[in-house]
């Protein structure tokens, strides 16, 4: 029994790091959907509400609609920061996807 729990003990050890490393992984590939992995570049002043849903992270389908929405009622998007005059869309949302962003 005492060489037991020092073999789990080292045994927990050496697994934790492989543990952590594959959540960090899961949690990447729930952020980025179907397109984890992938360099993703999405123009903000013409692409559809669709495809902004798909391609950016947090940005669901609603949120897509209303980025649509703005831009043909103010016209193009002189930036990414931009993005935080349309309504659910805040400074989080556009560092998320600030490398994303193509104007």
């Amino acid at each position: 029994m005492s060489r037991v729990i020092p073999t789990i003990l080292t045994l927990l050890m050496m697994l934790s790091p492989t543990a952590l490393l594959a959540a960090e992984n899961s949690e990447t590939i729930r952020d980025n959907g179907e397109y984890a992995g992938i360099e993703i570049r999405v123009n903000i002043n013409t692409a559809t509400s669709e495809e902004l849903a798909a391609m950016l992270v947090g940005v669901g389908q609603k949120k897509a609609e209303h980025i649509v929405a703005f831009r043909e009622l103010n016209g193009e998007f002189k930036s990414a920061d931009d993005l935080k005059l349309v309504k659910g869309i805040g400074q989080a949302t556009v560092d998320k996807n600030r490398e994303r962003i193509e104007l």
